[in-house]
């Protein structure tokens, strides 16, 4: 069977937000007791991502990494629509992915220890981002 809701994630500027939780929520709606939790944003400028949920300095020293990997306002790029900030995002975005899927087991995340499910925002300022979950299971 097949089960798929959206939700909505409000940032407040560029960073992660953990949507962990949400994501749990749905699938304990499902009732499923194993199957396979696919989460995907619907944005170009932010993405999803398993990490460390326990220590923020693990957070904290990816953005700086993303920050070489694709400064802001560089005089190479030609889209810049929406300020300095609009081709960073994008490509932040394609080096780090718009899913991730998650195993189920017993009704819930087979996450590691220290592992959440997190939202990268890419843009300077705060955006409404949906997320779209799809449980598939039984």
């Amino acid at each position: 069977m097949v089960h798929q809701e959206n939700f909505i994630v409000s940032t407040v500027r560029r960073g992660m937000t953990e949507v962990t939780d949400p994501v749990a929520a749905v699938v304990a709606r499902t009732g499923f007791a194993a199957g396979v939790v696919h989460v995907f944003v619907r944005h170009t400028s932010c993405s999803l991502l398993i990490t460390e949920n326990a220590d923020p300095t693990v957070r904290r020293d990816l953005e700086t990494l993303a920050q070489r990997w694709a400064p802001d306002g560089d005089s190479a790029y030609l889209h810049d629509t929406e300020g300095d900030d609009d081709m960073a995002a994008h490509a932040r975005a394609v080096l780090t992915g718009t899913s991730v899927s998650v195993p189920l087991a017993q009704g819930e995340l087979l996450l590691g220890t220290w592992q959440g499910i997190y939202l990268w925002e890419h843009r300077s300022h705060g955006h409404r981002r949906e997320i779209v979950v799809t449980v598939t299971g039984e």
